[in-house]
């Protein structure tokens, strides 16, 4: 296709719909001749940029609409029949009057919500891609023989029948026991606290959300996010109002003002190794926010799904833990300290939310997944998750650390990223006039994939942006990526300066 489509990311129009019309006024129009073969879906998406199943979505409307045919093992062709022209099937009717068009749904149509997901995960992840993409804790470092010893010590047990069998929205009663008796010695949980045992932080959030939010509230929240947050709650029909995040965590400021002249309905914040930007709250700032949203009214949501990743330093207190009027609910995960696809976190907070959140639960899912947790409990008491944990701490920081030497090493002049002691994640932004999302596909081909910041933006773009996920790769791999990302980046620079014409001189 000529030329190349002009697609705009911040439209309120999706990605597949203006893709759809950029390829359907070609065809109208003759420029796309009848016959002539379009580009595999694959192909297209990656000299676009965009998600696959984008360019998937558009075609099938373009082959809803008639303009298209798609044939199994040789492609997607023109057919420049206009849609009155089409029979999806014909029937005749009673009276034998001739064909009737039969319905056929249109699932485009029908999902139109906008293309919110995070197309670079759809990227390339096999062994040979080195994907700095996904939060997530190395499968090369689980301990699969302790993992295998506490699975056998549970299905040993006497009362296996019961773990079994259908369980408490609330959770594994063992598990949300030993996770409650922890926060009150920690100091964590008052007495007027409770807790639900989750399927992740994901989840919990979810949970929060359809208890507390209708369409329209204004939710106050990081900026950049998180961007399961900003599916979930711009899904619901909620308006977001982004915070700026620094070096040192959210902007308290911006966030006063925010609370004074939006009045959120809820507060969500990151207080430990940030995602996507590794910044961590500073324990002054953690009080100074937590003195504002109760000047407002606002309760607080903290997310610290990592906090049980720090490197170096000396851990914080949580903002939960400073809180002693009952207006936060913490939210952590067993996910990034050891297995994320056992899919187990909890929330805990006031009682009478808790409550609410288990009716939400109960309605979504009705049970819970007593063997899975059943399995880190055993996990966690026979002490093999401390084992763990102190392995994923070392392997932790020697990563963290070979990814802020290739930074340094192998990013171009201008460059900056952050430095955080402990998480998953370190935030990379490149000199002007480099565009991490149209740099991706190059990235791509040449077998690196990350993620530009625009999946994580929620009011303020930043086209330099990008983050790097490093847990999962191992040193040599992080090194290795970033030297190619290095390249890519210095010569796009280089080329960007060579064809800079300066505004001629005013006289």
């Amino acid at each position: 296709m000529h030329p190349t489509p002009a697609l705009n990311s911040n439209s309120e129009i999706p990605l597949y719909r203006q893709l759809f019309e950029y390829i359907a006024l070609q065809i109208r129009s003759g420029e796309l001749a009848q016959g002539e073969r379009l580009p595999a879906t694959r192909e297209l998406a990656g000299q676009l940029g965009l998600n696959r199943a984008t360019v998937s979505a558009a075609y099938e409307l373009l082959e809803t609409e008639g303009l298209i045919s798609g044939q199994v093992g040789r492609g997607s062709f023109v057919t420049g029949l206009p849609p009155e022209g089409r029979a999806l099937g014909a029937a005749r009717d009673w009276a034998g009057r001739g064909p009737t068009p039969l319905a056929r749904v249109n699932w485009p149509l029908l999902l139109e919500r906008g293309d919110q997901g995070l197309s670079a995960q759809a990227s390339p992840t096999g062994r040979d891609v080195i994907s700095f993409v996904m939060s997530r804790p190395s499968r090369e470092l689980f301990p699969l023989d302790d993992f295998r010893a506490s699975c056998e010590a549970v299905l040993l047990r006497h009362d296996l029948a019961d773990i079994l069998q259908l369980g408490s929205p609330s959770g594994y009663e063992p598990l949300r026991r030993y996770l409650l008796d922890g926060a009150r010695a920690q100091g964590l949980a008052t007495a007027g606290d409770d807790l639900i045992v989750t399927n992740g932080c994901q989840q919990a959030l979810d949970l929060i959300a359809r208890t507390l939010l209708r369409t329209d509230d204004v939710v106050a929240v990081e900026d950049p996010v998180y961007p399961g947050l900003k599916s979930l709650l711009t899904g619901m029909g909620v308006q977001l109002a982004g915070i700026p995040v620094g070096a040192d965590g959210i902007d308290l400021p911006q966030l006063e003002r925010v609370l004074s002249r939006e009045r959120p309905r809820l507060l969500v914040v990151t207080s430990n190794f940030q995602n996507p930007t590794g910044a961590t709250l500073p324990l002054a700032s953690r009080r100074s926010l937590l003195q504002a949203a109760r000047s407002a009214g606002v309760p607080v949501v903290e997310n610290d799904a990592y906090g049980e990743l720090r490197y170096e330093g000396e851990p914080l207190a949580a903002i939960k833990q400073l809180d002693d009027q009952s207006g936060t609910v913490l939210l952590r995960s067993f996910s990034k300290v050891s297995f994320p696809g056992l899919r187990v976190g909890w929330a805990l907070g006031p009682k009478a939310l808790i409550d609410r959140m288990r009716h939400a639960k109960e309605s979504s899912d009705l049970h819970t997944d007593q063997l899975s947790q059943a399995v880190l409990l055993e996990f966690a008491e026979s002490g093999r998750l401390a084992a763990h944990r102190a392995c994923m701490l070392e392997a932790g920081a020697t990563r963290l650390g070979a990814t802020l030497e290739a930074c340094r090493e192998h990013l171009p002049p201008g460059a900056r990223w952050t430095r955080p002691q402990g998480g998953m994640n370190v935030w990379v932004r490149l000199p002007e006039p480099l565009d991490a999302a149209q740099l991706l596909p190059r990235a791509q081909k040449e077998g690196v994939a990350y993620l530009p910041g625009r999946y994580f933006a929620v009011s303020r773009q930043d086209a330099g942006a990008l983050r790097l996920s490093f847990a999962g790769l191992p040193p040599e791999r992080i090194r290795q990526g970033l030297a190619i990302l290095g390249r890519i980046f210095a010569g796009e620079l280089e080329a960007a300066s060579l064809n800079f014409e300066p505004a001629p001189a005013m006289v």
